[in-house]
């Protein structure tokens, strides 16, 4: 049984393998377990793809002659010793930014009963005793490069505040604002004195105690050596006996200058080059914020949105995960980079995750500062079933996996990413899944202890997610940068996490395009309350109708203004008519499409609106187009004539009837032809952009258009006194300009048509 070479009861033999991933504390176990028992160093991939001791077997013959370097202890007296390079980053940061309270660890706790000070200094003094880490000096040697020294052990005494003072309704209160301030108040790292311990007494059987520590000496991991360690050091301290805890053969030291000469050579190659590849190129991601973001990011302030997953939406993700061969970590990161792309509408994202960085077995017992963090990109290109995409986050996590001993520190400096001050680099989000067991939880023996949070934390990233399983649900927390996001926004993008999850839960193998994300609310929301505007339009007239109208209403109104010119609504309609007619009799009928291609003028507007009289629907050509385009364009609707300039023909492909309107506007009746478009033909074709390809054209029919005018009609009202119309500043290559061009003109306004510089 794999419990018997492990020595942890908690893993399966097949299926809780797959609930590993190597960002856990549990998965480093693993790995460990099998080197410290085996004397290999088994990659994580190992356990995934061969996770029975049967087929194992023949991973670990192949491992049995790895050649792994071991800690061997330093000699203490030869100098200032080497940071590690996560140390060296932090040291960095405090160097760019003294007295950033960042990087602080606190940890609140509410304890219950007599709380005996002294003994607790003296547990503390234990610890600091028993791991040279908590008192080391971070210092600049001769060459300015950063060292670490080690100092004698240290007495600690807790600093013991009182509130009982305070009025009773008021203590909590005055309780927690000390704590939040003292949780940021800073380290000095060349000091040596990294660990501090707050007492705030709220009732003589009721305190708080604060504990802080700088992330230079210590990580999530440390937290349960402290609390495991603390809970016998502090019991032996109340009843005068020694504590019983097993030697440390190494510190953290040890572990420092191991780690530097270990990455080296081919070994640093090799995982440089497997990094180097997979993020090439990687992009920053663009999340919709509510404020500016600021043009540096130090010292963000942060806060936090609780939320939950049902046990059976967990369950059958966990279920969908070990079908693909794959854990719940990944079925988990899976929907938080769907989310992500959908509020990014980017398809390549890149998201951190912590992993425990204790690849070795002397390191577990220490305190330190040994969690790295790994970069997880995802390709969601494709419109994949989620079932394929969590294929992908499995292959991109365990080759991670594979390659995490170069410290992301290092791997920073190697890619060497675009200075950004207002952005983390290679990443801006974490995500983080603890399904740890909860052996090291704060207790002390004779007291009553919660965890508690002391608020006011700086955001270390723009978004994080951090799920952990509790009673069959997942519960989650997602913390956020408050210069960067409203509170209303993080909650509603919980809910579409909650909501994505339930989606996939019900039907794994759908595409990501068939995942629905919006809440019930959202979705009666976006299907009823904004599409619940019903009322009559005329939906019997065509866009040329509804401006005959009111051409009949006022002819002598000036419709379009054009520097000097003045063209009122009667002379428009009658030059949009003579077009008409010509264009009737060269066979022009319902839905033939006719380019347009000339400068914005009243002749354009006349024009436009005589091929609609027609019967005929246009296609705006923009004169500032490359020729291929245009050429393409005319090709693409068939067209088998073009209204345009003749210092504009020039531009155009041949072979094709064209009229110029400056030498050849037709003569003939002023009358408005009898009408030959319905309500259902087509008014013009209008071409995208072409961004993903080939430019597409878009048809749209008169009713829609009509519906569209109408309500821009009730809820734009131009008629009001002093109002004269709008500006035609746009090409009409633009869907919006089209409308905007036709609004003041089925209004009674005026039509203002810049005149553009030579």
């Amino acid at each position: 049984m794999w419990s018997d070479v492990l020595g942890i009861d908690t893993i399966g033999i097949h299926d809780n393998f797959f609930e590993l991933g190597g960002h856990s504390l549990l998965a480093t176990q693993v790995t460990s377990r099998l080197r410290q028992r085996l004397g290999l160093d088994v990659p994580l991939r190992a356990l995934f793809t061969s996770p029975t001791p049967a087929t194992l077997s023949g991973v670990v013959r192949e491992l049995e002659t790895a050649d792994a370097a071991s800690l061997v202890p330093l000699d203490r007296g030869s100098g200032p010793l080497p940071l590690s390079f996560a140390q060296q980053r932090l040291w960095f940061l405090d160097q760019l930014t003294p007295g950033s309270a960042e990087y602080l660890v606190p940890f609140g706790l509410r304890v219950r009963g007599t709380l005996d000070t002294g003994a607790l200094g003296a547990a503390f003094t234990g610890l600091v005793t028993r791991h040279e880490v908590l008192r080391t000096r971070f210092v600049t040697d001769d060459s300015g490069r950063p060292a670490q020294i080690v100092d004698a052990p240290w007495s600690v005494t807790p600093v013991v505040r009182d509130v009982r003072t305070v009025p009773t309704a008021d203590r909590e209160q005055a309780a927690l604002e000390i704590m939040a301030a003292e949780a940021r108040r800073p380290f000095e790292l060349d000091g040596g004195r990294l660990l501090r311990v707050d007492v705030v007494r709220v009732a003589d059987d009721d305190q708080y105690v604060l504990i802080t520590l700088h992330h230079i000496v210590s990580d999530g991991w440390s937290s349960g050596i402290l609390a495991r360690e603390l809970r016998e050091l502090y019991a032996a301290a109340v009843a005068g006996r020694e504590a019983s805890l097993p030697e440390l053969m190494f510190q953290y030291a040890d572990f420092a200058a191991w780690q530097r000469e270990q990455l080296s050579g081919d070994f640093l190659e090799r995982q440089l080059a497997y990094w180097r590849e997979r993020l090439a190129g990687v992009p920053a991601l663009e999340l919709p914020t509510d404020h500016s973001r600021p043009a540096e990011r130090e010292g963000a302030e942060g806060d936090a949105v609780y939320f939950s997953v049902p046990s059976e939406v967990t369950e059958a993700l966990r279920a969908t995960a070990s079908g693909q061969g794959a854990s719940l970590f990944m079925a988990l990161l899976s929907l938080f980079q769907i989310v992500l792309a959908r509020y990014c509408r980017q398809d390549d994202i890149a998201v951190g995750t912590p992993i425990a960085g204790r690849n070795r077995a002397e390191t577990e017992g220490l305190i330190g500062f040994f969690v790295n963090t790994l970069v997880l990109r995802t390709d969601l290109s494709g419109d994949p079933a989620f079932t394929e995409l969590l294929d992908r986050v499995k292959d991109a996590a365990l080759g991670a996996y594979d390659h995490q001993d170069l410290p992301f520190e290092r791997l920073v400096d190697e890619l060497a990413p675009d200075r950004d001050l207002s952005r983390n680099p290679l990443f801006q989000t974490l995500f983080v899944f603890q399904n740890t067991p909860d052996g090291d939880s704060w207790s002390l023996p004779g007291l009553t202890v919660e965890q508690v949070g002391v608020g006011g934390q700086d955001a270390k990233f723009d978004l994080q997610l951090t799920a952990a399983e509790a009673d069959g649900e997942l519960e989650a927390v997602l913390e956020y940068r408050t210069d960067l996001f409203e509170r209303a926004t993080i909650e509603r993008l919980a809910g579409h996490f909650a909501t994505l999850a339930a989606s996939v839960a019900a039907a794994p193998g759908a595409r990501l395009s068939e995942l629905n994300m919006l809440t019930v609310g959202e979705r009666r929301e976006v299907l009823v309350e904004w599409n619940g505007v019903t009322g009559p339009y005329p939906d019997a007239a065509t866009i040329h109708q509804l401006v005959e109208e009111r051409v009949a209403a006022g002819p002598d109104a000036v419709a379009v203004v054009h520097g000097e010119r003045r063209w009122t609504y009667g002379e428009i309609n009658a030059r949009a008519n003579r077009l008409a007619h010509h264009l009737r009799g060269t066979g022009v009928t319902a839905d033939t499409l006719v380019a347009v291609c000339l400068d914005r003028s009243p002749e354009l507007i006349a024009t436009l609106l005589g091929i609609l009289k027609a019967g005929a629907a246009f296609v705006p050509l923009d004169p500032e187009y490359p020729a291929d385009r245009i050429t393409y364009m005319v090709e693409d609707t068939g067209t088998p004539l073009i209204i345009t300039s003749s210092d504009l023909a020039g531009r155009l492909p041949g072979g094709i009837e064209r009229i110029l309107v400056d030498t050849q506007w037709p003569g003939g009746p002023d009358c408005d032809p009898e009408p030959l478009a319905s309500p259902d033909d087509l008014a013009y074709v209008i071409y995208t952009s072409g961004s993903t390809g080939r430019p597409k054209g878009v048809a749209l029919e008169h009713r829609g258009v009509v519906n569209y005018l109408h309500w821009c009609d009730q809820n734009y009202p131009v008629r009001v006194p002093g109002g004269i119309g709008s500006v035609l500043y746009s090409s009409v290559t633009f869907d919006l300009t089209i409308t905007a061009l036709f609004l003041p003109l089925i209004q009674g306004q005026q039509l203002a048509i810049p005149v553009m510089a030579p």
